[in-house]
């Protein structure tokens, strides 16, 4: 059996969300009563954010693929990051990468691209609503991102780094961000919306009624890996 390496705490709850999504995954398609082998190494998020914010986005890729190596020298077969933020160096992680590595911004592209999707919206942290490597996949397929406003990406990015990534989910986040995916639905024309930031799922995983797909990063990331590893 191959072992799954995830670069995870980046942040902790959504790596717990990773930890049984991946489980649930396996035993969807191994129906043997086994469970798949899985290593997580759980990093700094303050310490990559910190990096993220200081541009220093060279010992950001750095830092990465030494954690990349320590889960290759425990015995990982594939690795994934398990955030969306980290994807800003993705490409420099992947290229100096002693294992396979599955992208969860191109995992995403081809999600959008099976609902055919032209216009999605895209909800994040600042620097990955704010960065290129989004758009840069997604431009390929002739896709193109809607971000929102200026003051709702400060509203979003605010409540992600001070609540979410602390594990915290209040219901006045949550209807105001239905609120703003609803602003751009009606203002942008928006014809879905990229979760891309794995604890948002855990907040707008259950909403419903908005007439849009709303697109779990974290599931289909995990979904990715799962037919990568075990069909």
């Amino acid at each position: 059996m191959k072992t799954v390496g995830i670069v995870g705490g980046i942040g902790p709850e959504s790596t717990i969300d990773y930890y049984r999504l991946m489980i649930a995954a396996y035993r969807e398609r191994v129906h043997d009563g086994s469970a798949p082998a899985i290593i997580i190494n759980s990093i700094d998020m303050n310490k990559m954010l910190g990096l993220i914010a200081a541009n220093e986005l060279a010992k950001v890729t750095d830092y990465l693929v030494a954690e990349v190596h320590k889960l290759a020298g425990a015995g990982a077969d594939l690795v994934l990051l398990a955030a969306n933020t980290p994807h800003i160096v993705f490409e420099e992680v992947r290229r100096n990468s002693p294992l396979p590595m599955i992208s969860i911004v191109e995992a995403a592209c081809k999600a959008a691209q099976t609902l055919k999707l032209k216009r999605p919206g895209l909800f994040g942290t600042r620097f990955t609503m704010q960065g290129k490597f989004y758009p840069q996949v997604f431009s390929r397929q002739s896709i193109t991102l809607v971000m929102p406003a200026p003051e709702e990406q400060a509203y979003i990015h605010e409540k992600y780094m001070n609540e979410l990534g602390n594990g915290i989910f209040l219901p006045d986040t949550r209807d105001k961000l239905v609120a703003i995916t609803q602003q751009l639905k009606k203002r942008d024309q928006i014809d879905g919306l990229i979760l891309a930031g794995t604890e948002l799922p855990l907040i707008l995983r259950n909403v419903t009624g908005l007439g849009i797909p709303l697109l779990d990063t974290t599931r289909i990331h995990v979904d990715a890996v799962a037919q990568e590893l075990w069909g």
